[in-house]
């Protein structure tokens, strides 16, 4: 294999690696923003949940009507 032969092998691989690398990062971004807009909605549903058990604790910590 002659030195030329060897420096286009060698720019062709650079050139795939390139747009491996953009195509791997492009993914790694995409997956980010999906990770912090999950992390948002697991946050809002934690604090519907708290509300949903504070309302459901507080009605049985109420005393029963006179009637009783």
């Amino acid at each position: 294999m002659n030195v030329e032969s060897r420096i286009a092998d060698l720019e062709a691989r650079l050139a795939f690696q390139d747009d491996t690398i953009q195509t791997l990062n492009d993914v790694l971004v995409e997956q980010r923003r999906l990770v912090d807009r999950m992390q948002l909605q697991l946050q809002a549903l934690a604090r519907r949940l708290e509300e949903m058990q504070s309302s459901i604790g507080g009605e049985e910590d109420e005393a029963p009507p006179p009637h009783y």
